[in-house]
């Protein structure tokens, strides 16, 4: 599975400490330098019922800054896309995808899906 996380998100931390204990085998990726690509935010929206805006990391300064909060609503999937694949710190974080599970975000009752 690949990890995206961020070293100085504590939530990422959280998840990662998670994985190691319940030895799940991870490729973790810095989501800050290598974010995720097209092919793997379409599958993850797939995996998450196609609801764009659980993609971005909402919280974010750049999602604020850039004033998506109205504009995620309305923007296509390709320039949702565009922006992700632009810049890792508008994607929602941690983020694990395999083969058929995919999460944003860490709650530890949905990651107990991983095991």
């Amino acid at each position: 599975m690949k990890f995206y996380s961020y070293d100085k998100c504590s939530t990422c931390k959280k998840a990662e400490k998670f994985l190691l204990e319940n030895g799940i085998d991870f490729k973790k990726i810095d989501i800050a330098t290598k974010p995720p690509s097209k092919a793997e935010l379409t599958k993850m929206l797939s995996l998450q019922d196609g609801d764009l805006k659980k993609l971005f990391n909402t919280n974010g300064k750049i999602y604020r800054d850039l004033n998506l909060k109205e504009k995620v609503g309305t923007i296509s999937k390709e320039e949702a896309f565009q922006l992700l694949t632009s810049n890792g710190m508008l994607v929602k974080r941690p983020f694990i995808l395999g083969d058929n599970v995919g999460l944003v975000g860490f709650k530890v009752d949905q990651w107990q899906s991983l095991n």
